[in-house]
């Protein structure tokens, strides 16, 4: 493990409070008290020192803590004589303040392996041989080799007919994923199988995992809200050990119990455990593809009561699919379908898109339009092969064929048809719909169990298209045909009943999210707006990652707490005890310690939080 100048000094101070404790046993076992007492005093004051620094920074932030009463515990032990209690509370405190650096970089492994995986080049194809670029020469549309072992690059398309990638680093599924081709490959991923090329999207530094680096080295700057909870907390501790120790004094007359409960009051478990806790859940959150962007919206994400969902692109999947193709004339579905997707290879519509998706799912050949005009928002027109090929809404396609089916289909709410006109007749429907993401409706079920109370559908589309689709999912409400700043409104709104979670795409969402107690963006395929203004990013394009999300998030909380008041409840106990004599300075240090490798080892736990799978 990496060490930082700071772990260095904290070990050399450790160190050198060890040592002082060794060699002063050492002389008083062989009966030269006088010389002992020196080398404990000498092996307490670089700790000493270190604290008071330490304790002035604190002040000059305006936070007062528990630090306190670990240099109250110090000085008193000395003051009073009490040089071998004063001596292991050095190297306790010491050792205590090293094993919680140690365990928080522990607790920081995964986000550190997240950035060593970052590659450094590429394969490119060029001039008919391959060469090695680096990330920032990648353009998109450039044809990439990604051998066996290799971290895809840049997000892009699978140009080959499969490819088997490893997502375990963003998202923590441990089998590989099969991508056919035209499916998106998400940079950070490995590839698990027989090389295979890849069109790249989009620029390294736009791409999934760049992205992901940059709000992992955000999330590791930060500081929880519990942290600075238990900051406040301290205060009242550090009353309470003053009042236990001045009352142990005050009735006895013997200083020297009062000195007990300072050194069993040091230092305490607020200050070590949650740090460790928070941060152990960020990397789980993170190893599971749900990047939280700091110890602070994992605390509030736990904590969440409202659960507002946009829903194109967040509730359902965002991209139009074909859900069936309806003949009008003599023409079969397949070249119906094929002649559509090759007119539409020129336009960069979404349903245009879509249409060639399809397309080439079933292994249609395409061949390339010619003589093509698009109207935006209407349809495109063209010649495929020597025949005239019409594609586009109802009313445009008619317009330019003149002819009517006999029987016009209803159209369902939330469906979209698509005309196909050829050589001046129609020749029929591609009918598509947007669904519900798969496992939509098991997670909101799960995230119900976990303590979200309200469910609610925020959608700028029509009132109709959002019952017909959030239908059957026992949603609290759905809130259709709102504007950006509604979304916001309906986020204040809400915040009555609670701590409100927003789970959002585009770039509409993003006022939304930034309001909200916690936001959360879809991170694959959703605007870059969104993910800056959210608070938290799903790695890879599944809503059930939510729920893994805030489970993680409130296991760690609980750890978190329940490390908190074992801590406190024992320290407690322990300076009644040595307000009654029970116990003196030096095994009240030895016994502070012990409460607070426990919590830290305890806190610990929060690194192998696995969360379930909804059914």
């Amino acid at each position: 493990m990496k060490q930082t100048g700071s772990d260095r000094v904290k070990i050399f101070i450790l160190l050198l409070a060890v040592l002082g404790l060794v060699v002063g046993l050492i002389l008083y076992v062989s009966d030269r008290r006088d010389l002992a007492t020196y080398a404990w005093v000498a092996g307490v004051i670089p700790a000493l020192f270190a604290l008071l620094v330490e304790i002035l920074r604190s002040i000059g932030r305006g936070e007062v803590g528990l630090d306190i009463v670990a240099a109250l515990s110090m000085s008193a032990a000395l003051l009073f004589g009490e040089t071998l209690a004063a001596s292991v509370v050095a190297v306790m405190y010491s050792g205590g303040t090293f094993l919680e650096s140690f365990a928080e970089g522990r607790a920081r492994r995964e986000m550190r392996d997240l950035l060593s995986r970052v590659p450094r080049t590429a394969t490119r194809y060029r001039d008919g041989g391959l060469e090695e670029v680096a990330l920032d020469g990648i353009a998109p549309g450039d044809r990439l080799l990604i051998r066996q072992g290799d971290v895809v690059p840049v997000d892009g398309v699978v140009a080959s007919d499969a490819a088997f990638v490893d997502t375990s680093a963003l998202t923590g599924e441990s089998l590989p994923v099969r991508l056919k081709r035209g499916e998106d490959a998400l940079s950070g991923s490995t590839n698990a199988g027989e090389a295979f090329d890849l069109t790249a999207l989009r620029p390294a530094k736009d791409s999934t995992y760049a992205g992901i680096v940059r709000l992992v080295e955000e999330a590791q700057a930060s500081k929880a809200p519990m942290s600075r909870l238990a900051d406040r907390w301290s205060l009242g501790f550090l009353a309470v050990t003053l009042v236990i120790a001045g009352a142990a004094w005050a009735l006895t007359g013997n200083p020297i119990r009062a000195v007990a409960v300072l050194v069993v009051a040091t230092p305490c478990p607020l200050i070590l455990a949650v740090p460790v806790a928070l941060v152990a859940g960020l990397s789980r959150a993170a190893h599971f593809g749900v990047l939280i962007k700091g110890a602070g919206p994992l605390e509030t994400m736990a904590r969440a009561r409202t659960l507002i969902l946009d829903k194109t692109g967040t509730l359902t999947d965002g991209r139009p699919r074909i859900v069936s193709i309806e003949r009008e004339g003599d023409l079969t579905t397949n070249e119906i379908l094929r002649l559509a997707a090759a007119l539409d290879q020129a336009s960069q519509h979404p349903v245009a898109q879509a249409v060639v998706a399809a397309a080439k799912a079933q292994g249609l050949s395409l061949p390339l339009p010619s003589d093509v005009a698009e109207f935006p928002g209407e349809g495109v027109i063209g010649q495929i092969e020597g025949h005239s090929v019409v594609v586009g809404g109802e009313d445009f396609v008619l317009s330019r064929v003149g002819d009517r089916p006999g029987d016009p289909r209803q159209m369902t709410a939330g469906s979209v048809r698509v005309a196909v006109a050829v050589n001046g007749r129609m020749a029929g429907h591609l009918v598509m719909s947007d669904p519900l993401r798969d496992g939509a409706g098991a997670m909101l079920a799960d995230l119900r169990r976990q303590g979200i109370e309200r469910i609610l559908l925020a959608t700028g589309d029509r009132p109709d298209v959002a019952e017909r689709v959030t239908r059957g999912l026992g949603l609290d409400g759905v809130r259709a045909g709102l504007s950006p700043d509604q979304k916001v409104l309906l986020v204040v709104t809400e915040r009555k009943h609670g701590p409100v979670m927003m789970v959002g795409d585009g770039v509409n969402d993003a006022p939304a999210l930034a309001t909200a107690d916690i936001g959360v963006a879809m991170g694959v395929r959703g605007a870059a707006a969104s993910a800056e203004a959210a608070d938290a990013v799903l790695l890879v394009d599944r809503i059930d990652g939510l729920g893994s999300g805030m489970e993680i998030a409130r296991s760690a909380r609980h750890i978190a707490m329940e490390s908190v008041v074992a801590g406190i409840g024992l320290s407690v106990l322990g300076m009644i005890a040595a307000a009654l004599g029970y116990i003196s300075p030096v095994q009240g240090a030895l016994l502070q310690e012990v409460i607070d490798i426990a919590v830290i080892l305890n806190a610990l736990r929060a690194l192998r939080i696995t969360p379930h799978r909804p059914a």
